[in-house]
């Protein structure tokens, strides 16, 4: 897994992606930070806001803090048969297949002097455009597939026919207008379906751009967008002065994102730096160990585990393990969010 949870930002044209955008690049991190790490013009990565990582580089003395890191990609706006290549619908898919969630930006304002597309304020019906696209994309890339397995089938292979149920499973509920990701599929199914890079698998969060409405969504962000980038760098009681929440919808909508995807964060804290690492949630030790690096899991030994807040308690490493809070934990140690770890790996 990279160090980043990679967010695509999509929706109808002039709904605000582009300023979305902008109000996020201008909280974009130092990416040198980040390994294997490629950013393009339409690609920016933010540190998810963390008062663990503050409270150990505190009590660390640390001269860097690295907080959890969310990339996200601004993706050219989507318009009716996207799914056949229209308008950008080609680049607008290809890229929504690399990233691990998407955020749908739906309009929620009524501005003259902003060209709306549908020629109305109607954020249901434009999920319902983002929705269908993304169906027929994959009823498409389904049917491909399918066409090569039934021909494998043939053959009487067990593990080609419950692939090919897996696929028909799929292509019925989207045929149903159901997306994909949520859905009752066994772990050999969602093996299956994995493989096939399926848009809607995706997780997703509706960001309503506009003030004072609702929706019956979930997950759903309601932020005016506009108001949040001129906002950008005031505390939480200049915003609260301007009527804005005094927690940003931007951190919100991280929040939501890592929540959504399982995600958990450990930390790791050296003699001049303290970081934040996203996990998924259930991983083991070496999995932790390998998102750092690569001999970390391949060469893995043990790990030292504490919990961030009876290390803080404790005043350092040294009190905490004369306290018997610091723990040896083997291969199998599942981590949890919270854990500082120190890694003891071969050469």
């Amino acid at each position: 897994m990279k160090s980043f949870l990679s967010i695509g930002i999509v929706g109808l044209p002039n709904v605000g992606k582009s300023t979305l955008f902008q109000a996020i690049t201008k909280k974009q991190v130092d990416c040198s930070n980040y390994p294997f790490c490629t950013i393009e013009p339409n690609v920016g990565i933010v540190a998810v806001s963390d008062e663990r990582v503050d409270k150990l580089a505190e009590l660390n003395k640390s001269a860097k803090k690295i907080f959890a890191a969310v990339e996200f990609v601004d993706i050219a706006g989507l318009v009716a048969g996207a799914h056949k290549g229209e308008g950008l619908g080609n680049q607008f898919l290809a890229k929504i297949r690399e990233t691990d969630a998407l955020v749908y930006v739906l309009r929620a304002f009524q501005r003259e002097n902003v060209v709306n597309v549908t020629g109305e304020v109607n954020p249901l019906k434009e999920k319902e455009i983002l929705d269908a696209e993304l169906i027929l994309k994959d009823l498409e890339t389904l049917e491909k597939i399918m066409e090569k397995l039934r021909q494998g089938a043939k053959s009487g292979d067990k593990e080609i026919i419950k692939e090919l149920e897996a696929a028909q499973k799929a292509k019925e509920l989207l045929n149903r207008g159901e997306l994909l990701f949520g859905q009752d599929f066994g772990a050999k199914e969602k093996e299956f379906l994995k493989n096939y890079q399926l848009l809607t698998m995706k997780p997703r969060l509706y960001l309503l751009n506009g003030s004072n409405v609702s929706l019956k969504l979930e997950p759903i962000v309601v932020m005016d967008v506009a108001a949040e980038l001129e906002a950008e760098g005031l505390d939480s009681e200049e915003r609260e002065e301007l009527g804005l929440p005094a927690e940003p919808p931007l951190n919100t909508l991280i929040k939501k994102a890592f929540e959504m995807l399982n995600l958990i964060v450990f930390f790791t804290i050296l003699s001049n730096e303290t970081r934040a690492w996203p996990i998924r949630k259930g991983s083991r030790a070496p999995q932790a160990g390998g998102t750092i690096h690569s001999d970390f899991e391949e060469k893995f030994i043990k790990t030292e585990v504490i919990n961030w807040l009876d290390l803080i308690n404790a005043g350092g490493f040294n009190k905490a393990r004369e306290k018997g809070l610091a723990r040896t934990e083997g291969k199998e140690y599942v981590v949890q969010d919270g854990d500082v770890i120190i890694f003891k790996h071969g050469q």
